[in-house]
């Protein structure tokens, strides 16, 4: 599957550059606040704060069924209640067909949706889609996965930094491997843009050790399902396991398939993850599993459905539409497993006031 996201340049948010927008939210700036004053359950703490959410109904919409998009069911639930909106929905298609997907989304904004959170399936093609949304009044938000090439059509992208991601992950591999030997790249659909991203991430990570790390082989297409996964990871573990070090998994089902491998075969190469499947942090505990990289895919629906609610009651507009902002990656070894959340729900919160103060236009 294509699964979370484009890379987003190191400093592209700090350098949008401010406008003006519309004045009906309030907008803080060093502990001021000037406007309007909301309801306590509206307020962000980080700068715009929605006044009235009553008319805004909020569709997230996944490109297919994936564990990595099942927090986003609490996480847009919570925020119905938190800010009054007036519905939310979760909607997923069967299978990852962009076709599909574009239908569903007629189906929901038939209903009634007037915001949309959207997951697309195809990176070349959902611009037309975003751009389709958009002509018809909606506020569109690309969560998860930016568009293919240059252009956006979504007024935002929050989405993880998949290159800087996996970097992260090989680094975090080749150290635990002693800074030398054989290193396996896991990872998903090969003709994915976010795949050939997640590769360069570990090429750069691998080309840092002079030579000391060797970059056996890249497996792609194994992220259909577990068992595409299992099969993928037996198979590589009977023919090479003998000469891998380490193994750096950037797709979820490889991820799982590694840790199990690693765990029942007494191999003794050091498995980096993606995501926090029970499995691998249980892995992680065991020792089977040196560290995982973890996403947000709570901040991703948390603070995506908070500025399109902010979007389609016209409080805000976005300063530089189709800006792509880094939800965050975070590197979860043992000594942080019990806590890692807590760095997850900070950088959420630092999100608001990014947004807040320097992606949307109050006012």
């Amino acid at each position: 599957m294509r699964f979370p996201t484009r890379s987003v340049l190191p400093g592209v948010v700090a350098a949008v550059v401010l406008a003006s927008g519309t004045a009906a939210c309030t907008y803080k700036n060093s502990g001021t606040e000037s406007g309007g004053q909301a309801a306590p359950a509206a307020r962000t703490g980080g700068g715009a704060e929605l006044v009235d959410g009553s008319r805004t109904e909020v569709a997230l919409v996944p490109g297919g069924a994936h564990p990595y998009f099942q927090p986003w069911k609490a996480a847009v639930t919570s925020a119905r209640k938190t800010y009054g909106l007036k519905a939310v929905t979760f909607d997923e298609t069967a299978e990852w067909d962009q076709q599909k997907q574009n239908n569903l989304l007629s189906t929901l904004a038939a209903r009634g949706y007037n915001s949309f959170g959207v997951f697309g399936v195809s990176p070349t093609d959902i611009n037309s889609t975003f751009a389709d949304l958009r002509s018809q009044g909606f506020p569109v938000a690309s969560l998860g996965s930016c568009p293919a090439g240059d252009r956006n059509e979504a007024d935002f992208c929050l989405s993880t930094d998949v290159q800087l991601a996996a970097y992260k992950a090989a680094k975090a591999a080749v150290e635990a491997m002693g800074g030398r030997g054989t290193l396996v790249h896991l990872t998903g659909n090969n003709v994915d843009a976010n795949t050939q991203l997640r590769i360069k991430g570990v090429a750069q990570a691998v080309k840092e050790t002079g030579g000391k790390v060797k970059l056996l082989q890249t497996i792609t297409d194994i992220d259909t399902d577990l068992q595409t996964a299992q099969k993928a990871v037996s198979d590589l573990m009977a023919a090479k396991g003998d000469r891998i070090t380490g193994i750096v998994a950037t797709a979820y089902n490889p991820a799982v398939a590694a840790a199990d491998a690693v765990g029942t075969s007494g191999s003794k190469a050091k498995v980096i993850a993606i995501d926090d499947d029970a499995k691998i942090l249980s892995g992680i505990e065991q020792g089977t599993v040196t560290a995982t990289v973890v996403q947000n895919p709570v901040g991703q629906a948390e603070i995506g459905t908070w500025a399109l609610a902010l979007l389609q009651t016209k409080q805000c507009t976005v300063r530089d539409p189709g800006v792509e902002v880094d939800s965050g990656s975070f590197v979860v070894d043992k000594a942080n497993v019990s806590g890692y959340d807590k760095a997850r729900q900070k950088k959420t919160a630092q999100l608001k006031t990014e947004f807040a103060d320097k992606i949307l236009s109050c006012g």
